[in-house]
């Protein structure tokens, strides 16, 4: 338990771009699935409610970027107009307790299965590679439908599809918005040589991996600005399929861009999966000197853990 009167980092305020945090504690993302037709409930806005303390920080679970971008059955989006009135009654009650809330983009990419796709359609992704992924649909835990690869006009839409639900993200009152690009997403795909075997501008070398990333991210920064942009990525992932043996020095390199960038934050997910490889302090210490911007980090932190990360300086949130 907390006691107050104790010294300690992690409940002293914290200045993250132009917001004022009580603290260094924030609500991770978490996946719902409460929003039927992908449409944000009165639920939601209680249940995030709940969660909000004055200047406090909640990342919203991840929203659905596109159309053909779920994996998981009621889960919300900000793919159509539809979407952000909803949303706003999130943001609203956020807000009205002195709260800061950043929306979640994500695309499931390969990570989905045909009942939760439009009309049946067939999921996407970099390449045709078989998995072991699961998607939730009215059957439950379903294995993945083999997906079919993108085309290079369709990865140009994708691209258009994150800004313009950022767009959205900002009319419904988000501070900002995280791209979720960890945990065997689309651009968590793209990253992976496991994942990509493309041969055109976005396969092979780490640059062309790294491209729909950083055009991802250009595109929401310039919809509402580097400083409310954020991305969170998983570098020692290997589930569902993603164990690639270029991820660290990929994602080090995005490091670099991103800080370059001037994003808001980078936000790193740790051990999630009970066979999830533990973080190593070098490449604590790597990205650290890649990006001073501000970090998260995310994933089987008590006090002591929490305290120490900050304290060392790998992480501030």
């Amino acid at each position: 338990t907390f006691h107050m009167s104790q010294s300690t980092k992690l409940l002293e305020p914290y200045k993250l771009g132009a917001l004022t945090l009580s603290n260094r504690l924030v609500m991770a993302p978490l996946t719902r699935n409460r929003a039927p037709d992908a449409i944000p409930t009165a639920l939601m806005a209680e249940y995030y409610a709940q969660r909000t303390s004055e200047g406090g920080f909640l990342i919203g679970e991840a929203t659905i970027a596109a159309p053909n971008g779920n994996g998981y059955l009621g889960a919300p989006g900000l793919f159509d107009d539809s979407q952000i009135e909803g949303w706003k009654h999130v943001t609203d009650a956020v807000h009205a307790k002195g709260g800061k809330i950043f929306l979640q983009l994500y695309h499931a990419g390969r990570q989905s299965n045909v009942d939760v796709q439009p009309a049946g359609s067939i999921p996407v992704g970099p390449s045709e590679v078989l998995h072991g992924g699961v998607a939730y649909t009215n059957d439950g835990w379903v294995p993945n439908t083999p997906n079919r690869a993108l085309t290079i006009e369709e990865i140009a839409g994708l691209v258009e599809s994150f800004r313009t639900a950022a767009e959205r993200g900002v009319k419904a009152g988000f501070d900002g918005v995280e791209l979720h690009g960890a945990n065997g997403y689309l651009v968590d795909q793209f990253l992976r040589t496991t994942s990509n075997t493309r041969t055109d501008e976005y396969g092979g070398s780490r640059s062309n991996r790294l491209r729909f990333l950083k055009e991802v991210v250009d595109a929401v920064s310039d919809e509402v600005g580097a400083e409310r942009t954020a991305i969170r990525l998983a570098p020692f992932l290997t589930a569902r399929g993603m164990a690639c043996p270029d991820i660290l020095p990929t994602i080090l390199e995005a490091a670099e861009y991103l800080q370059a960038k001037g994003i808001g934050y980078l936000h790193l997910v740790e051990a999630d999966w009970d066979d999830a490889p533990v973080f190593t302090e070098s490449f604590r210490q790597a990205i650290r000197q890649r990006f001073s911007r501000p970090i998260i980090v995310a994933g089987n932190y008590d006090r002591a853990r929490a305290e120490w990360v900050i304290g060392k300086g790998y992480a501030d949130l």
